[in-house]
């Protein structure tokens, strides 16, 4: 069975048949899903979802784009919604330099009040990074995130950036990306990363993966994304699926 770690089932391109989609997620082998939410309105879409749905988590956070918008009262949310019980970690959380939303310093500091939070609370971290590796992984080091861990998420990095998340306790979870064909990078951190940190995700509506690139992605496709994968590790895809799931189990503490 296969275990699709971030997931964004709560936005709008899915109102329509996200009974279908689960459906075909089912059929295609995926036994759970994590759906994230980013801001006050993606995370309550996404409680709702798994108090509906028993094969759907939440993690919830406010991502790095939308930083700004962050006050004190959505950090006491953060911390009592944590305690819900299908919610099995904080984030997504990060920087994004790409978009210029939210100023670098509020983005940071919101990052690191919500790493605090986590460590307070005692669950791991999903990580955002676009276009600022460096500023991560410091942030990362001065907070010492590494005591709860986590998942760098739909993981764009080379395969240093790759080793210098590993040392924090990092999971390491590829997306759709590695299913490119000139994707080089992707599919060196796929061949170089240990099978017992790995992960797998759809990071869906978004990024997904060949034949579908374009289009809109869904939690059924991170099959195609595990196929890649087991063609660069040389083994075959049940093995993979298995490793991968109980990676995900173990890192958000699914019994």
């Amino acid at each position: 069975m296969l275990f699709d770690t971030h997931a964004h089932l709560n936005l709008p391109q899915f109102a329509d048949d996200l009974d279908d989609v689960i459906e075909r997620a089912k059929r295609a082998g995926v036994s759970e899903i994590v759906v994230v939410g980013f801001d006050e309105k993606t995370i309550e879409r996404a409680l709702e979802l798994v108090d509906r749905y028993s094969c759907l988590y939440a993690a919830i956070g406010y991502h790095p784009v939308d930083a700004i918008e962050m006050k004190g009262e959505h950090l006491s949310m953060l911390e009592r919604l944590s305690s819900h019980p299908k919610v099995v970690a904080l984030g997504e959380m990060g920087l994004d330099y790409h978009w210029d939303k939210s100023p670098k310093d509020v983005q940071k500091d919101v990052f690191r009040k919500q790493i605090r939070l986590a460590k307070k609370v005692n669950m791991p971290i999903i990580i955002h990074n676009r276009n600022a590796d460096d500023d991560v992984i410091q942030i990362l080091e001065e907070e010492r995130a590494d005591t709860v861990g986590g998942i760098m998420h739909c993981f764009s990095g080379d395969v240093e950036m790759a080793k210098r998340c590993l040392e924090m306790n990092f999971y390491i979870s590829l997306g759709g990306p590695v299913t490119f064909k000139n994707a080089h990078v992707p599919k060196e951190v796929a061949a170089y990363v240990p099978l017992d940190r790995l992960l797998i995700e759809t990071d869906c509506p978004y990024l997904a993966p060949h034949p579908h690139r374009g289009k809109r992605n869904e939690p059924a496709y991170v099959k195609l994304v595990a196929e890649t994968i087991a063609e660069i590790k040389g083994i075959d895809l049940d093995e993979l699926a298995a490793i991968t799931t109980a990676n995900a189990k173990k890192i958000f503490r699914i019994n």
